[in-house]
C-alpha cells in the first residue's frame, strides 16, 4: 500500500513549487482568495445546467479535467494558508468540532436544513 501524504507535506510541496518559480510576490491574501473563487467557478462550469445523468456521464468522460480544477482550488487554498500562516489541519478540526455542536446527529440526520432552521 502506498504511503499517504499528509496535508502538511502536501503544503510544503505546493510552497516549494511556488517558491522555485518566485511567485510568492504575487501571492497575497486578496489575490489568492480571488484565485480560489475563480478556480472554484471553473470547477462549477462542468456541472452547470446538467441533470444527474449528465453529471454522471461528464464525470466519466472528463474526470481528469474536473480533478485538475479541484487540484487548482486546493493548491490556491494551500498557498492562502501559507501566506496567512494558517494550520489547515487545525482549522478543519476546529470547524468540524463547531459543526458537531451546530448539527447534532439526533437533530440533523437525513436533513439538509441549516442549524438555525432546526
Amino acid at each position: 500500500m502506498d504511503e499517504k501524504t499528509t496535508i502538511d507535506e502536501l503544503k510544503k510541496i505546493v510552497v516549494k513549487f511556488r517558491d522555485v518559480r518566485e511567485w510568492k510576490k504575487y501571492h497575497n491574501p486578496k489575490d489568492l482568495a480571488i484565485s480560489i473563487s475563480i478556480e472554484a467557478a471553473e470547477l462549477l462550469e462542468y456541472f452547470q445546467w446538467k441533470n444527474d445523468e449528465e453529471i454522471e456521464k461528464m464525470l466519466t468522460e472528463k474526470s481528469d479535467q474536473v480533478r485538475e480544477e479541484l487540484a487548482d482550488v486546493i493548491i490556491y487554498c494551500m498557498n492562502f494558508a501559507d501566506v496567512t500562516n494558517t494550520d489547515i489541519s487545525e482549522i478543519v478540526k476546529k470547524k468540524i468540532a463547531d459543526n458537531e455542536k451546530k448539527y447534532p446527529p439526533e437533530k440533523i440526520k437525513g436533513n439538509y436544513k441549516k442549524y438555525n432552521e432546526l
